[in-house]
């Protein structure tokens, strides 16, 4: 799991992806993974080359494939899901707008560094 949080981390760096958090869900009888991987990005292009890295990334070093991909034909909201990992990629409107991490407030949240 970590190896696999690792990967998304990084391919989600490469490609610019802002305020990277993860969200440990693992402790929520009901929650549907174990764990959220929230970015966003200023355009709905960035969004979308995000989601694709994080596939490439994945699939290259894991030798895993995404279970199922929503939101690519938008690019406003990506969601993978890897069974029990979630990557969520907004853009920076929406996620604001959405406020994800609040909904799971009391879940333990790591955040990533991420280039300005």
């Amino acid at each position: 799991m970590e190896k696999l949080i690792e990967t998304i981390v990084g391919a989600i760096q490469d490609k610019k992806g802002k305020d990277i958090v993860s969200l440990d869900l693992s402790g929520f009888d009901g929650a549907i993974c174990s764990h959220f991987v929230v970015c966003n990005a200023d355009s709905t292009m960035q969004v979308v080359a995000i989601a694709d890295g994080v596939e490439e990334a994945v699939e290259e070093k894991l030798g895993e494939k995404v279970w199922r991909v929503e939101g690519k034909q938008t690019g406003l909201w990506v969601a993978m899901d890897y069974m029990d990992v979630v990557v969520h990629i907004f853009t920076t409107e929406l996620r604001s707008f959405y406020k994800l991490e609040e909904l799971w407030a009391d879940a333990p949240l790591k955040r990533y560094d991420y280039e300005e």
